[in-house]
């Protein structure tokens, strides 16, 4: 087979051919979960994605030169701000998708490393997206399990041609499948009445999108800063970036499921965002909203769902390993049990983050995928 690798333009028309490759090359499998296609335009566009003030970016397609039929996709970063921070020059890869031929996989890589090369840097590691506010972790175990909206879903061959390209492994994300309980555990209950009074906190509660905003918008994603500065390759979201996160998530969230936790003085210490599992309506929208795409993801938004995915949960770095996810999840649970949601989607979790899993003690747990970033010199 004779084989070309061409870059793509960050124009829309040029953009949709490449989010569409992955969802074409996934028809049929019932794990795979695609992203919304304007959603996933709008990360890879300069004009849209506010990491582009401090990132660069190319994109790559395989073909047949034959044919002309696409074969695989990937993505070349460089996010200048995580350069600086840890002193690195790496090049990330990301929205990587091939069929199962050594030679596209090989070819795909090597057209990013020459292109990082040429911009000084030393070391390829991935998939990786422009932030962690983007899916990052290749699939290494779980591929029976159906995949969240903040996740990548590959096939199991994805590894290997990885490992013969001599990528060794970077770090590993784990996540967990946790069932609701019936009741709020005694212990953790203890627990959280014992912290809410040693601390004086209290769990304010909203029924108005935007009055929440307007109360703790900004300070919510300032407090993800702050909470996820220590892990790995964490890139500080701007004020640019906050904005924009605030308009497109916030209004669509179910505010029972939305716990925050402040002190007296009405700082924000504490911070759950979770949302109704989007999976099976997106597997039907096959990533497009129109013309019925809106429907069944109004409905997994508002009726009836088995599965909430826990999106994000920051507490203030003084307040960790204090109890203060004990009262988060007290708050939460009574809203789980009345939504119906049977279980929990833990969403990736750094497999060394013991802070982050010792709050499952109190649950009925299930370890169900991983997910892993590589790295190799160039």
């Amino acid at each position: 087979m004779a084989l070309v690798v061409k870059e793509i333009s960050a124009k829309k028309k040029e953009l949709e051919k490449f989010v569409d490759f992955g969802i074409n090359l996934y028809k049929g499998n019932e794990y795979y979960v695609p992203s919304l296609v304007l959603d996933e335009i709008e990360t890879l566009s300069p004009e849209k994605n506010p990491a582009f003030d401090f990132c660069e970016s190319v994109y790559f397609m395989a073909f047949d030169e034959a044919t002309g039929k696409p074969l695989g996709r990937i993505a070349g970063i460089i996010n200048n701000v995580t350069n600086e921070k840890y002193n690195e020059r790496n090049v990330r890869f990301g929205f990587i998708d091939f069929v199962d031929d050594k030679e596209v996989s090989s070819a795909l890589i090597g057209a990013v490393e020459k292109w990082g090369k040429a911009r000084g840097m030393d070391t390829i590691v991935g998939p990786l997206g422009f932030t962690d506010m983007d899916p990052e972790g290749m699939l290494v175990e779980g591929f029976d399990q159906i995949g969240t909206m903040a996740t990548i879903y590959n096939y199991p061959y994805y590894e290997q041609h990885l490992k013969e390209l001599g990528f060794e492994t970077e770090i590993d994300w784990v996540e967990f499948k946790i069932m609701i309980p019936d009741v709020i555990p005694e212990k953790m209950a203890r627990i959280a009445d014992i912290i809410r009074k040693k601390y004086n906190l209290s769990t304010p509660k909203y029924k108005s999108a935007k009055k929440l905003i307007a109360d703790y918008g900004d300070a919510i994603f300032k407090l993800i800063n702050e909470a996820y500065d220590p892990l790995y390759g964490y890139s500080p979201l701007t004020q640019k970036q906050i904005d924009h996160y605030i308009k497109m998530y916030v209004p669509i969230l179910r505010l029972e499921n939305v716990c925050l936790i402040t002190e007296e003085s009405g700082e924000l210490v504490g911070v759950g965002i979770t949302l109704p599992s989007m999976s099976k309506a997106l597997q039907k929208t096959r990533g497009r909203l129109f013309p019925f795409g809106w429907w069944h993801m109004l409905k997994a938004l508002r009726g009836k769902n088995d599965v909430v995915d826990l999106m994000l949960v920051a507490i203030k770095p003084e307040y960790q390993s204090k109890g203060v996810n004990a009262l988060l999840f007290t708050e939460l649970i009574p809203a789980f049990q009345g939504n119906g949601y049977v279980y929990a989607e833990s969403n990736p979790e750094l497999e060394l983050n013991q802070k982050v899993q010792s709050q499952w003690q109190y649950f009925d747990t299930t370890q169900h995928k991983r997910r892993r970033a590589f790295k190799k010199k160039i």
